[in-house]
């Protein structure tokens, strides 16, 4: 089944139900549905392979939304990309993808001008010259294709590649409909369902929030606004929703940047939490501001479509910390070096298997061979497991820090200094040092006029840590930088302390 066959199955027709609310704007499913088949046949028009691959540069929007699942219905492939990508990276996935068809939202056509879209196919949202604007489009009306949906590619979402080469994950059609599949049924999403959405759709968490909620006829509140959360919140009221997520830093925010501890959210169902660690001081935070909603604490990655695992609610404080057990219909493990399960007590590396691991990296043999072993996903990922089989995570083996001999989560230490009140971030990289190979730098972000100071910080840590755990250097910043998926960019605090030494 096509993914847009699939999420559109029993909603196509609802005239008089809205799947889209953005500010005082909203567009019912069969608005929707019927925008998506015309974008199908135009680009069926142009007769592009059905291999092509087409970008998509667009804030959340109605826009994006067709474009996605128009690509997709046609049989072709979309390439969503974050506005903010950077210029050698967007290059590299033009050439590397061949592209010679874009959606581009207008205000963004100008930064495109330098790679030749005058001379290629271009679709956009409101009227420019040589553009197809997809508001304008005839009534004609395409199908959707037919195609393999084990085999054919649907998506191909581009991540920050530790080598600075983005990483390309090829997801099919199967992958994301299984996974769908399997998040519908845990959070037991349903037709009454609304989601105030604030991630981008460039982003695997951002995506999989609209394929499952369309796919069960619930609705779409779309806010890029996130800079005012307090709006957010206030937005989250009067538009009734019942679902909300977030990666760890939009928590933080909410609990020391907003009004969020003084509001009350009488329709909020669940909220949703992935993307990263949240420290489990904000989650405990969380559990007492909202006794009434669910609190979904999730694990996932890209090359898993979306998700992997997720923690009950009701065993938020018998598991605090926990990350969980696999989701339904996907196998995950905790696997020692000799590719075993490892006992209680010990530590491995996170495997997973199911029809959600995806198909590997574009044009990455190499590391797709390294990662993805007789159809298991090995995540990179350093866990734990409890007596009960539920998965704790340690960090990631590449951030794991070798100080005097001692291998050092980074985790561990900004999980405690996040237990100090005024904080409200903190992300700490490894840096060289003369005696012990390496140290630990601290980068805080602190709530507006704090009196906390290095020597206090250091102070507290002594209380818990030996002294190889504890942080060599301290810088405060107003906010850590942030990658396209909001998550902490911790090779953009690593180019900084570089041209602070002057490297």
């Amino acid at each position: 089944m096509n993914l847009t066959q699939y999420i559109f199955e029993n909603s196509k027709n609802l005239n008089n139900k809205y799947a889209i609310f953005q500010g005082d704007e909203k567009y019912s499913f069969s608005e929707l549905y019927s925008l998506i088949l015309k974008i199908s046949k135009k680009l069926d028009d142009f007769q592009l392979s059905l291999d092509e691959k087409i970008m998509i540069v667009s804030d959340n929007s109605l826009f994006f939304i067709a474009a996605y699942f128009g690509i997709i219905a046609s049989g072709r492939v979309a390439v969503p990309l974050h506005n903010q990508f950077g210029e050698q990276n967007f290059k590299y996935v033009i050439d590397s993808c061949n592209v010679s068809c874009f959606f581009i939202q207008k205000k963004y056509v100008k930064k495109f001008e330098k790679y030749g879209i005058s001379t290629k196919i271009l679709f956009t949202d409101d009227n420019l010259e040589d553009a197809i604007t997809v508001f304008d489009l005839k009534n004609e009306k395409g199908i959707i294709k037919p195609i393999n949906e084990k085999a054919k590619l649907a998506v191909i979402i581009f991540t920050s590649g530790s080598t600075g080469i983005p990483k390309g994950v090829m997801q099919s059609h199967l992958n994301i409909i299984h996974n769908s599949n399997s998040i519908i049924e845990y959070l037991q999403l349903n037709q009454n369902d609304r989601v105030m959405v604030v991630l981008p759709f460039s982003y695997c968490f951002g995506t999989s929030l609209l394929h499952t909620h369309l796919r069960v006829g619930g609705q779409i509140v779309l806010n890029n606004r996130f800079m005012f959360p307090g709006k957010v919140l206030k937005e989250i009221n009067e538009k009734k929703c019942t679902v909300f997520a977030g990666v760890p830093s939009t928590y933080q925010i909410l609990l020391r940047r907003s009004p969020f501890k003084k509001m009350t959210f009488p329709t909020l169902r669940l909220i949703q939490q992935a993307g990263g660690k949240l420290a489990n001081t904000f989650i405990s935070e969380l559990r007492e501001i909202l006794p009434n909603t669910q609190i979904f604490i999730m694990y996932g990655q890209t090359e898993a479509t979306a998700r992997l695992s997720y923690l009950p609610p009701n065993l938020l404080d018998t598991k605090l910390g926990s990350i969980g057990k696999g989701i339904p219909n996907t196998i995950l493990e905790v696997l020692n070096k000799e590719g075993k399960p490892i006992k209680y007590g010990e530590t491995g590396e996170l495997v997973a298997s199911g029809d959600n691991i995806t198909l590997g990296y574009w044009k990455d043999p190499e590391t797709t061979v390294k990662t993805f072993k007789n159809g298991k996903l090995y995540t990179g990922d350093i866990g734990t497991v409890d007596e009960e089989g539920y998965i704790f995570l340690t960090d990631r083996e590449k951030n794991i820090l070798k100080i005097g001999g001692f291998r050092v989560s980074p985790k561990e230490v900004e999980d405690y200094i996040t237990q100090l009140d005024d904080v409200v971030e903190v992300g700490i990289i490894g840096i060289s040092d003369d005696i012990l190979g390496e140290a630990m730098k601290a980068y805080i972000s602190l709530v507006e006029n704090s009196k906390l100071t290095e020597k206090m910080i250091i102070s507290y840590c002594k209380n818990h840590f030996p002294n190889h755990k504890i942080p060599k250097e301290y810088e405060f910043l107003n906010s850590l930088p942030k990658n396209n998926s909001n998550k902490l960019d911790r090779v953009k605090l690593k180019q900084m302390h570089k041209e602070k030494k002057g490297n």
